[in-house]
């Protein structure tokens, strides 16, 4: 699968080697690839290219971007060329500019996948992976023996149905399915928690079980 990851952060820099890892044709976009090719933390063997070209001809499109400013970074991939395309949507509204903890720039009744929908009709939009560090995302069994929780939010089946078979090639087991992206609103909220338990904890590397209680049936 053609694969295009937006954002060089952290978290495009874990998921891009991950797709490769996994035989699928990646490359990633930035703004300015000649200056991140000069960065200290870039060090992958993968194409950097301007966002302007990153989703041309893409089966998936990854928005790996900082929350704040995904809707401009989508803007510059252009909506040509996200439309019918997957958009995968890991990233998170958080706004750190009073200081730590942060706050959500969107929340409650609306959230940042959304809003990426709405701007971007014609993209098929799905939230996942966003509840987890980068180093979680791509390797579950960092914590509770890789049976922790995912959750996968979007309209569409078919783009739902691309995105969850990606998720179980990445480890994941247990995958809680969403037949409404609006569902991305609780899935952004728990950010805010996250956080807090992060500093609480003194490690990024954890995550949500959801155990079921065990309906009997009557024979």
């Amino acid at each position: 699968m053609r694969i295009a990851v937006l954002g060089t952060g952290a978290v495009g820099r874990t998921l891009a080697p991950a797709f490769v890892r996994l035989g699928h044709e990646v490359r990633v976009g930035t703004r300015d690839p000649a200056a991140t090719r000069e960065r200290e933390d870039w060090t992958l063997d993968v194409p950097l290219v301007p966002y302007g070209e990153v989703a041309d001809a893409a089966e998936l499109v990854v928005n790996a971007t900082n929350g704040q400013v995904s809707l401009d970074a989508l803007s510059e991939a252009g909506a040509d060329a996200l439309a019918g395309v997957v958009l995968l949507d890991v990233a998170n509204p958080l706004d750190f500019s009073a200081g730590f903890p942060p706050t959500l720039t969107v929340k409650d009744t609306d959230s940042l996948a959304e809003q990426i929908q709405r701007a971007y009709p014609g993209a098929r939009v799905v939230k996942a992976l966003n509840t987890v560090n980068a180093g979680v995302m791509v390797d579950p069994k960092r914590v509770g023996d890789g049976g922790t929780t995912m959750f996968l939010a979007g309209d569409d089946a078919e783009a739902r149905a691309l995105v969850a078979e990606l998720l179980r090639a990445l480890g994941w087991r247990d995958i809680i399915e969403f037949e409404q992206l609006s569902a991305a609103r609780g899935m952004e909220m728990w950010l805010p928690l996250w956080v807090r338990l992060m500093g609480q904890l003194g490690t990024a590397d954890f995550n949500l079980r959801i155990v079921r209680r065990e309906i009997e049936t009557s024979p």
